[in-house]
């Protein structure tokens, strides 16, 4: 019996101490991080920002109780055949004290995803049991609520992906055991009303139990193909034809970067400077071996993988360009900031996604900087937070240039004397262009207006105090919001504009910078987007615009 007590501390002593050094070693990064709120009384397992500055999150509904209740007065829904008095969606008002509304969903969100239509409206999509095939939508206004149409999706999307398309409708891609993709939402189009085969989900598959392809990371590219990566490789998909129009090369290493052995991945920013088409290129890092999931149920937590490859899929002979972060990592959210950097945030450093299989919470964000020349200047340890953020953490970028996190509930249901507990507090970080003490531009005006058309001219008017020195590099960028859940920010995108010119205005600081909208809606698909004036790697406060 001692030595099995001896065997435990052991254990335990070896598990504290793994738990502290990922953030030991960085306690002194760069940004700074700041507790919003205690708890928003709902764990945040899928997040949307919409365009009037409100955030859509939300949990299962099968969770058991959550740490919030309905307001007096609303009737409690029947929920799997039980009354439910408890809320399980939120929006939380990032403008006004930081108001949490309660929202009411019936089905069951499970592990679901989404996008947002060019009117700014929600859609969200699939999810587990009697909500695998209903579509959800929520507008964007002060007392809207969810709309759930059952049985509108063909095939069931449990662990799918969402696009938003030029055409301004959504591709669904996947789901467990669903090797296809279909559209929404349904209109007369005879396509609409169909699954179409997707064989190249059934190929990647690690196996039939451990598919290391759930939640494909998807891209649209500047040509107007679909990018889709699932396992440890990649395609360019004619959505319109079904027609695999490119394969990629297989990603070195002997890492699996989807759910559960989940990575994250981004498109790197499209520079629109140039006339000619954008090159577009993939960004994935993280992951884990392909067992680790297996190896996690038998109480073994493997080591995440610490590598990344950057994938010119545009290219007349694209091939992946390694590189390794400072800290390996499974589960972290890749979050594209308005100066085109990528930050890397949440995850663990060993063990899988699932139910309690991860080890080892990774405290330090890392800023990713793509447009540096030599590999050795591009990644930079930040800040650690103090909240673990596990299975089921989200991360979001806002209007003010922060990313909002929240999120983490590694068990079945809401339990907080585990190990890693159920999170329901919300955290902002201010990466380090927040922190570094330069002036931030402030937009004043956009001309015409911010209802833009396709290359349209535009000229944004800001306001910069400089207090010496010259006005130096200034830049435009549009950042599309994502729908975020399991480390992949679906629909994220970031266009930096071509600019004709920046002048002065008057002798107060007061400045205009003449750019040009996005040329095509394969470049920016239409709907909102925040803009973003950047001088010197600092960003203004983003003013929402609308594209179509």
């Amino acid at each position: 019996m001692a030595a099995k007590i001896l065997v435990f501390i052991v254990f335990l002593e070896v598990f504290v101490f793994s738990n502290l050094v990922v953030a030991a070693s960085y306690s002194n990064g760069g940004g700074s991080w700041k507790l919003l709120k205690k708890s928003i009384g709902i764990s945040s397992m899928h997040m949307q920002l919409l365009q009037n500055d409100r955030i859509i999150t939300f949990d299962r509904t099968d969770a058991g109780p959550s740490n919030l209740t309905l307001p007096k007065g609303r009737q409690c829904p029947i929920i799997s055949g039980k009354k439910d008095c408890y809320v399980h969606a939120v929006e939380l008002d990032m403008v006004h004290n930081l108001n949490v509304r309660p929202l009411t969903v019936l089905s069951d969100t499970w592990c679901s995803s989404g996008a947002m239509l060019p009117d700014g409206k929600l859609v969200q999509s699939g999810g587990y049991g009697h909500g695998e095939k209903v579509v959800r939508t929520l507008e964007p206004c002060r007392t809207c609520d969810w709309k759930e149409d059952y049985n509108v999706l063909i095939s069931p999307r449990w662990y799918a992906s969402n696009q938003l398309l030029p055409e301004g409708n959504i591709i669904v891609v996947g789901g467990r055991l669903q090797f296809s993709y279909e559209f929404i939402p349904k209109s007369p189009r005879p396509e609409d009303h169909k699954v179409h085969d997707l064989p190249f989900l059934k190929e990647t598959r690690y196996s039939s139990q451990i598919p290391n392809n759930l939640y494909p990371f998807t891209h649209l590219s500047p040509d107007g193909n679909l990018f889709i990566f699932a396992n440890n490789r990649g395609i360019l998909l004619n959505y319109v034809k079904n027609e695999v129009v490119r394969t990629y090369p297989v990603m070195p290493g002997n890492v699996a970067r989807n759910y559960p052995s989940t990575g994250s991945s981004v498109l790197l920013p499209l520079d629109l400077s140039e006339k000619s088409t954008p090159e577009a290129e993939v960004f994935i890092c993280g992951g884990t071996t392909p067992d680790s999931y297996n190896k996690a149920r038998a109480g073994i937590f493997l080591e995440a993988s610490r590598t990344c490859g950057r994938l010119r899929i545009t290219a007349a002979d694209p091939n992946w360009e390694m590189e390794e972060m400072p800290i390996r990592r499974v589960m972290g959210d890749m979050i594209m900031l308005p100066t085109g950097d990528v930050l890397i945030i949440n995850g663990a450093a060993n063990g899988t996604a699932g139910w309690r299989y991860a080890r080892v919470p990774v405290h330090n964000p890392v800023i990713y900087r793509p447009a540096e020349s030599f590999k050795a200047d591009r990644f930079e340890v930040l800040k650690a937070a103090t909240s673990p953020r596990l299975y089921h953490s989200t991360a979001h970028l806002l209007s003010d240039g922060r990313v909002l996190v929240a999120g983490s509930n590694p068990n079945h249901n809401y339990n907080f004397t585990v190990p890693f507990p159920t999170e329901l507090s919300v955290e902002a970080f201010s990466p380090p262009y927040l922190t570094s003490g330069m002036p931030r531009p402030a937009i004043n005006a956009i001309k015409p207006g911010k209802n833009l058309a396709y290359k349209q001219r535009i000229s944004v008017e800001f306001q910069l105090n400089l207090n010496v020195g010259q006005l130096g590099k200034v830049y435009l960028t549009m950042v599309a919001p994502s729908f975020t859940t399991h480390s992949f920010s679906m629909n994220q995108r970031v266009l930096i504009l071509a600019v004709n010119g920046v002048r002065r205005m008057s002798g107060g600081g007061e400045y205009a910078v003449e750019g040009d909208a996005p040329g095509s809606a394969a470049y920016a698909p239409p709907g909102y987007y925040q803009l973003f004036v950047v001088h010197e790697g600092v960003p203004s406060v983003a003013k929402w615009v609308h594209i179509k």
